[in-house]
């Protein structure tokens, strides 16, 4: 016993509880908050209210939960909670009559306090609810709103990533992606735009697309989680880009970018070993690879290139496919995956491309041509890849003080604790 005579294990005893509820509160937030904030702008009207509501829902599990403990059903407790202080908040707004009358059957049948959190809006699993949910996708990429913001909007509400993640991945600052989900908000409730699915969809497709490969991507290499994969967000992006497939079935680019997903997906229990350390593609192990998932991702691209409409995910779904149907990685076949990334960097001019293509030349043709590739490459020095690229071709050449000098900087770069620790461990061989 201490001097307090306090047992010295119940600290620790408190600080994991601590840790079990702040673990159960980041995955409501991550797993429900989506479909949550869908159904409760379907429900009244108003994104901003949803939102709002959602998010003080979350506070009120951050005070509760540590208090009562976890819920049994978490996201019904949020769905739940989340409602109530939607009505509140329209309660106080004596000026708002035409929503509060929307409410009106909601507050005649709200629950008490003493009632079981959850008890009347189970959403889990919900089918109406993932039609809530496409419809929330389609109202943040309302073509009123501009394209960059509907993607960040869209990630925010209908992903769950957060505004530090969403500026990871558009490689932008915070305080810029936020002012994007902010205007992109106002302009909806401003412009009265209606949450519904529209008749034509050739508009919004796009960008929808683009959203869908976004949250995949952070799922698939998380920035400034403590996993390097998750698989929440690579597992919903799949299921609903498979929605907007059979939403749009002539859409080969939707049909792309499924292949895409699912080619990757497949290789995600061998992307990092049992310490959470990544696993570079060459040393992955490849019978472990789900080949479920590889023969669906061929079966959906051999019908995508069917379609004879290609496009810039048709071009990463092959060049997937060629990694994923090699049975070695000294089987890849290097020089196709080269001259696709040549097509696609002639299709889409994006610099993160001309990287992917940098490298490619560099197995094909050695490191040589790939730095000469790297050297060209403009507009995402603040990429911590970039640098990790050059560092690992640097040292190929020999060039090891180059290389070492890029480790550090890419270590700068990245709050990926994986990332982090691998770019330690090569720093450490070559220092």
């Amino acid at each position: 016993m201490t001097p307090t005579g306090r047992d010295p294990g119940a600290r620790d005893t408190g600080i994991q509880a601590d840790a079990t509820i702040d673990a159960a509160i980041v995955r409501v937030a991550r797993e429900d908050s989506g479909r949550v904030l869908a159904f409760l702008t379907r429900r009244f009207g108003d994104l901003d209210l949803a939102d709002e509501a959602v998010q003080e829902a979350l506070i009120e599990a951050s005070r509760r939960w540590p208090a009562t403990g976890v819920p049994d059903n978490p996201g019904g407790w949020l769905a739940t909670v989340a409602t109530r202080k939607a009505i509140d908040r329209l309660r106080r707004a004596e000026t708002r009559e035409r929503r509060q009358a929307t409410a009106r059957i909601d507050l005649a049948r709200t629950t008490g306090d003493d009632d079981p959190p959850g008890r009347d809006l189970m959403i889990e699993h919900n089918e109406q609810i993932t039609d809530e949910r496409l419809r929330l996708l389609f109202l943040c990429c309302h073509p009123a709103i501009n394209p960059e913001a509907q993607i960040a909007l869209t990630l925010r509400l209908v992903g769950g990533l957060t505004t530090t993640e969403i500026a990871a991945a558009f490689v932008v600052p915070e305080a810029t992606l936020a002012q994007r989900i902010v205007r992109a908000k106002s302009k909806i409730r401003d412009a009265r735009i209606p949450m519904s699915v529209p008749d034509e969809l050739d508009d919004r497709i796009d960008v929808v697309l683009a959203v869908l490969y976004l949250i995949f991507n952070e799922g698939y290499a998380s920035h400034g989680h403590t996993e390097h994969l998750r698989l929440d967000l690579t597992t919903e992006a799949i299921r609903l880009t498979g929605v907007l497939v059979e939403l749009v079935p002539d859409s080969a680019e939707a049909r792309g970018l499924l292949a895409l997903e699912l080619f990757h997906h497949a290789r995600s229990s061998s992307r990092v070993d049992r310490h959470g350390d990544l696993v570079l593609l060459e040393d992955q192990d490849r019978t472990s690879w789900d080949l479920s998932a590889i023969r669906r991702a061929n079966t959906v691209f051999a019908a995508a290139m069917a379609m004879m409409r290609p496009g810039p995910y048709q071009l990463q779904a092959l060049i997937a496919s060629y990694h994923a149907n090699a049975p070695t990685a000294a089987d890849t076949d290097w020089p196709s995956i080269a001259t696709a990334y040549r097509q696609l960097s002639e299709m889409s001019g994006s610099p993160v491309v001309q990287l992917n293509r940098a490298i490619a030349v560099a197995m094909a043709d050695g490191p040589a041509a790939g730095l000469a590739l790297l050297d060209r490459i403009d507009g995402i020095d603040s990429y911590h890849l970039l640098h990790t690229t050059r560092a690992h071709l640097c040292a190929e050449l020999g060039r090891f003080d180059v290389a070492v000098d890029a480790y550090r900087r890419a270590l700068g770069l990245t709050d990926n604790p994986s990332e982090r620790r691998f770019i330690e461990r090569r720093l450490h061989e070559l220092e």
